[in-house]
């Protein structure tokens, strides 16, 4: 049986059905059409300024593409997976609607340069999205922290009480690890917004071609400079599932710490019916089931960034067939990113605080240990020995079951002499947490500082 491919000319038969499908990949790169089709048109125009093409030919793919588009945004066209990948789809599509001159329009052009061109436009379009929802997540942020700058809550290590913080100033800490995660991905933007366009399939072309002229058509800031790179390098792609890794994992974390504040153990806080289930047998349970899958998709973000570093990694120079594996992860991966950046940002707008029980939750316990040991030491005990009556004295506590601030005046001064009244003052939860304002700390005064720079700086992107 004869081979009817665009590319059949060298081939005396065709491929069996189970073989076509395992080879094509339409599938699932049907994604790029919108930007297969601004390629083409990118192309088609330079084409036709260059001369390589009549002006009558190239007007005539440029309206046949103009037409595609159009009915692709209204939903009237289907692939067919004897036509391989989106490119051939969209070449067959056009050569239906206006004859055989669509097939001039790859005419310095090779399927190789072709997808690496509408893999950067489309993650150059959702690097700008994602960006986007990392900006409101940020001020959601924000605008929560400045309701909680006076509300105090217990900070910890090894998740045991430490010493009690402002909810604002853990609220903050997350907004800045997300801050640093929208500089990562506008840096991935820079390598990104390149085109490969006009390099052919790995050597470039000997029609006269302007790769700069392509390239501001379709809005990249540059060009690849060299021809074997820019069709064999899915290193933009490996810098965006790295980024993504690193913001799931920083979305995975919170998400951790909301699963544990609702519980009923903790009760800090409680999440909206909207990012909520129940469970089918004990009809008192309310899960925060949003939480858990955004805990959860870290796993399949991970593996997307090792499945395409392990395709990567033994390739030689320059296209092989194994790049079709590139794109099902990056699809994957903005989706999952896109939405799990909205649930985030809808969770955390949309939840109850409960301030009393996290106040209460300082109390109760002997986070204020630290304060006792600094009062010590400020009145000219060894800050060594002051940590050792302190350890002493929990220990005592622990045993009357009672907590520092109960212990009587009587008892403070046979410890020491330097302990006088004013220690009630210094124990109590709001004190120890105004207190602490040096640079960065948890101080109302120094979160206020923090959320004047985060306001300043959400302004200015």
């Amino acid at each position: 049986m004869a081979n009817h491919k665009l590319w059949g000319g060298r081939f005396e038969a065709s491929l069996e059905d189970w073989v076509e499908e395992f080879g094509a990949s339409i599938g699932f790169d049907y994604r790029l059409a919108p930007y297969d089709l601004q390629g083409s048109l990118a192309h088609v125009k330079m084409l036709g300024q260059t001369g390589i093409l009549t002006q009558e030919e190239a007007k005539a793919i440029e309206a046949g593409l103009e037409t595609l588009l159009a009915r692709y945004q209204a939903g009237e066209i289907a692939f067919d997976v004897q036509n391989e990948d989106i490119h051939m789809n969209m070449e067959a599509l056009l050569t239906e609607e206006i004859g055989p001159v669509a097939g001039k329009l790859h005419t310095a052009r090779s399927r190789n340069d072709q997808v690496a061109t509408d893999m950067h436009l489309y993650l150059k379009d959702h690097l700008q999205q994602i960006g986007q929802k990392l900006w409101h997540l940020r001020q959601v942020l924000v605008s929560l922290a400045e309701e909680h700058v006076e509300t105090i809550m217990p900070g910890y290590t090894h998740l045991q009480h430490a010493q009690p913080i402002s909810f604002a100033h853990h609220l903050l800490a997350y907004y800045q690890m997300f801050t640093r995660d929208s500089q990562r991905f506008a840096f991935n933007m820079d390598h990104t917004d390149l085109s490969p366009l006009g390099v052919a399939a790995l050597a470039g072309t000997t029609f006269p071609i302007d790769r700069e002229l392509s390239a501001d058509l379709m809005g990249f800031k540059g060009i690849y400079h060299n021809s074997l790179d820019a069709v064999s390098d899915r290193d933009f792609i490996l810098e965006f599932l790295s980024n993504s890794s690193i913001l799931i994992m920083h979305l995975s974390r919170f998400c951790e710490e909301l699963i544990n504040w609702c519980s009923y153990e903790y009760g800090f806080i409680s999440l909206s019916d909207t990012f909520s289930t129940g469970s089918s047998i004990m009809p008192q349970k309310k899960n925060p089931d949003m939480a858990e899958l955004i805990r959860g998709k870290s796993g399949r973000v991970y593996g997307h960034l090792m499945g395409l570093l392990t395709i990567m990694k033994s390739l030689p120079l320059a296209y092989n067939k194994d790049l079709q594996e590139d794109k099902e992860g990056m699809f994957d991966t903005v989706d999952t990113i896109e939405k799990s950046l909205d649930i985030m940002a809808g969770m955390l707008s949309t939840m109850t605080v409960n301030k009393d029980r996290m106040l209460t939750s300082t109390q109760k316990d002997f986070s204020n240990a630290t304060e006792l040991a600094d009062y010590l030491a400020k009145k000219g005990l060894p800050f060594r020995e002051a940590h050792e009556i302190v350890g002493k004295l929990v220990l005592e506590c622990s045993k009357a079951g009672n907590y520092l601030q109960d212990i009587p005046l009587t008892r403070y001064q046979e410890v020491s002499p330097l302990i006088e009244e004013d220690i009630y003052q210094v124990l109590q939860s709001e004190t120890a947490v105004q207190k602490r304002n040096s640079l960065g700390g948890t101080g109302f005064e120094q979160i206020q500082l923090e959320l004047q720079w985060a306001k300043k700086d959400l302004e200015n992107h």
